[in-house]
């Protein structure tokens, strides 16, 4: 699946992907994945559902979904690179990833952000309810400690 709006290509082709460029956003820039090897950013995009924004042959941007293609889809590892933002590509990136073959008819699409509930909220995306039925092992700061 190929968009090509602006001047930006919009593709779920694997091939595609940066995974230096994804790396580097996560391990330097992002919040959730400081530090993290560049093995585990290849072993996540090889074991998922990705997206990538592309201009002029360059990663743009980047989103990919944990999933089964059946009953769940997680959201994670989305941004636009800084020279891109405030131009609507995460808007069309949720566009077109929501309406993604592989992602129709499932149970259930999470999330989880600090600083972007707006723009989830446009696709329909709200607090959880019943939250107390959620549970998690989260591992703070895992990254920091591998290299140590």
């Amino acid at each position: 699946m190929e968009i090509i709006e602006n001047g930006f290509v919009f593709s779920d082709d694997s091939n595609l992907i940066d995974v230096n460029a994804v790396h580097h956003y996560l391990s330097v820039e992002s919040y959730w994945a400081k530090n993290i090897p560049l093995a585990l950013v290849q072993k996540a995009i090889d074991n998922s559902l990705c997206f990538g924004v592309y201009k002029d042959g360059k990663q743009a941007g980047f989103a990919r979904w944990i999933t089964d293609r059946a009953t769940y889809a997680y959201l994670c590892d989305v941004y636009v690179e800084t020279t891109y933002r405030g131009l609507g590509l995460s808007k069309k990136l949720m566009s077109l990833m929501l309406f993604h073959p592989d992602l129709q008819g499932l149970r259930r699409y999470h999330l989880a952000t600090l600083d972007a509930h707006g723009l989830y909220k446009q696709f329909g995306f709200k607090a959880l309810e019943n939250p107390e039925r959620q549970m998690a092992i989260v591992g703070k700061d895992i990254y920091e400690k591998e290299g140590k």
